[in-house]
């Protein structure tokens, strides 16, 4: 089976301010805010939620192959994934526009002041499913808003089931517009918070979705997850962590292990449980990309972890 990853890649520039911005910002004076923050700590990684899927797909020996839209600047994102030896067939480089960037400041309370620019995100819609052939599980992460509506329609039309995981995305649809994603998707995925705002926005709870899905997948962070499917719910235990480095990435870590599992025909206990440890192995190293291992060791800490192999 051949997966096409449907989403976002992004530059993600990521600063620490060794203060708090509440001792800079004063809420009186928020009508002229004027601040500069000293940032001796800042990093870049590759990111973009297709790129991170596919990273760990790779990781696990998964075929998978991602589809967005890239900036002039891609060179060292795509040398990265030249060396990761992740397919680049379905990029699409915009002239005239920058890779999607987002750029992180965190202070010593953990709050954060993020600035996005979209950029070649935009043109998402501008690749076609129908590109990529031989494809037979997609999905469809945040992504250009246009990119996402028209590549789930696509996959629809070419039988083709798919997961839809509108991540940050979300904000960008109504309730029709999520309820005409539920009709088309085979899988839905969301975090608890996302969870919830479906529900408020279509009216229609993970159980209820899950009856006009296959299954409707809720990651709830250190607390496992959920898996509504053919009128069951799998409660999937949390798979231990060895250290908490860096959350950022880790709900991308678990959508590479629903679609290992998927297409390699797993049932849902064994599926959730690869996901979640692979959230698991992520969260141990800082960044989106820079944790590594073999399937072996994979395995190895898996059999440990929940007492079978898979």
């Amino acid at each position: 089976m051949s997966a096409l990853i449907c989403g976002s890649f992004a530059y993600d520039t990521i600063m620490v301010f060794h203060d708090h911005f509440k001792h800079h910002i004063l809420p009186e004076q928020v009508h002229i805010l004027n601040v500069s923050f000293l940032v001796p700590d800042l990093r870049r990684e590759f990111g973009g939620c297709a790129g991170n899927i596919a990273y760990n797909l790779k990781l696990l020996g998964g075929e998978g192959k991602p589809m967005g839209t890239v900036g002039f600047d891609f060179g060292p994102y795509a040398e990265w994934m030249d060396r990761q030896g992740i397919s680049r067939d379905h990029l699409k480089v915009m002239d005239g526009t920058y890779t999607a960037q987002a750029y992180i400041t965190t202070d010593q309370d953990d709050n954060q002041i993020t600035a996005f620019h979209p950029g070649a995100m935009n043109h998402a819609h501008e690749n076609r499913v129908s590109d990529a052939a031989g494809t037979t599980l997609g999905l469809v992460s945040p992504d250009g808003r246009q990119g996402m509506v028209e590549h789930a329609e696509q996959f629809a039309e070419a039988g083709i089931s798919f997961i839809f995981d509108p991540g940050q995305g979300m904000p960008m649809f109504n309730g029709d517009d999520l309820n005409r994603f539920v009709k088309q998707a085979s899988y839905l995925a969301f975090n608890d918070y996302e969870a919830k705002l479906m529900q408020e926005r279509t009216g229609k709870s993970p159980e209820q979705l899950a009856r006009e899905t296959e299954a409707v997948i809720v990651t709830r962070g250190g607390e496992g997850s959920l898996i509504y499917a053919a009128g069951k719910v799998h409660e999937i235990p949390p798979a231990p962590v060895r250290s908490i480095e860096d959350p950022t990435g880790c709900g991308d870590a678990y959508r590479a292990g629903l679609i290992y599992g998927l297409m390699n025909g797993m049932d849902w206990e064994t599926t959730g449980r690869i996901a979640g440890l692979m959230g698991a192995v992520k969260i141990e190293q800082a960044g989106t990309q820079n944790h590594r291992f073999t399937l072996d060791e994979f395995k190895g800490r898996f059999k440990e972890a929940y007492g079978f192999n898979f």
